[in-house]
């Protein structure tokens, strides 16, 4: 077992197939096949379930996808730190979506032009999932609003604050003032996952003004179908005044501030590297 074999490995589990694996790898299909086969006979168990021309990870593959990620990423982790003061290699941020549409461009182009050697591979999620993948070795480094939902406060994380996000919360657009509980009247909120750090902010206001009653939950994919959904009368939702100031014909809607959130970089205890540095310094002068 090498670091080859577990890279093509990771590859092939990452992307479901060998054909899309090979031309994310640039190699053949039938040296994907081989190297898999072959790390299955080293380890003497079968690793993916292949139906038709998808390979889906048994559970052995699973736990040797965990492994795989940490082997790998302290393999970069030592390559980058023989040239502490030269920013490359391969660097894995995750990111709110809202960050990424809002936050990133400028600090990312700042970053490549200076230090076209670093390789940045960028993941969108919830916060709460994204700081689950910096724990677990698949991201190296992730902005998230915190504090995120179902985070240990006492995990082995440092964060470094980054900026700070107002945040409005949308209504329909003949929606009325809410001053107080009994004005709200609608009783959904349209939000992500149970791990976003937003919809937890969402949840908490809508039950402040719903009596104590905790809102239904829409839960969506985009900021788009969020607004979309409150636009059209349904529900209420959060989102960032940047993701507003984004678009170029916001629909109609009635915006209520709501608080401002704290966006961290974080990355595992005692993880560094020059490129993660760099990150960080085209972020905060941006």
């Amino acid at each position: 077992m090498d670091l080859s074999a577990l890279e093509i490995f990771r590859a092939v589990a990452s992307e479901g197939s060998v054909t899309r694996a090979a031309e994310r790898l640039g190699r053949v299909q039938s040296n994907v096949t081989t190297r898999v086969q072959q790390l299955e006979e080293q380890l003497g168990a079968t690793l993916f379930l292949r139906e038709g021309r998808r390979m889906v990870l048994t559970p052995a593959g699973e736990s040797l996808c965990r492994h795989a990620d940490r082997l790998l990423a302290l393999a970069e982790e030592a390559r980058q730190s023989v040239h502490p003061g030269r920013p490359g290699g391969r660097l894995r941020l995750g990111a709110m979506e809202s960050a990424a549409a809002a936050r990133l461009p400028a600090p990312l182009a700042r970053l490549h032009a200076e230090w076209p050697e670093v390789r940045l591979e960028l993941r969108t999620g919830a916060s709460g999932t994204l700081v689950d993948e910096v724990l677990a070795h698949a991201s190296d480094c992730a902005l998230v609003a915190w504090p995120p939902p179902g985070v240990d406060p006492e995990a082995p994380l440092d964060r470094t604050p980054v900026f700070t996000e107002p945040l409005c919360i949308a209504l329909p657009a003949g929606h009325p003032l809410v001053d107080r509980p009994g004005d709200l009247q609608v009783d959904t909120l349209a939000a992500f996952t149970h791990r976003c750090t937003y919809r937890r902010l969402g949840e908490d206001w809508m039950r402040q003004h719903l009596h104590g009653a905790a809102p239904r939950v829409l839960e969506l994919a985009s900021y788009h179908a969020i607004l979309a959904c409150v636009a059209a009368g349904r529900c209420a939702g959060v989102v960032p005044q940047a993701v507003i100031d984004l678009m170029r014909e916001p629909p109609a809607l009635r915006l209520l501030p709501l608080t401002a959130c704290d966006t961290v970089l974080v990355r595992r205890r005692g993880y560094q590297s020059a490129a993660l540095d760099a990150l960080l310094a085209a972020l905060q002068r941006a």
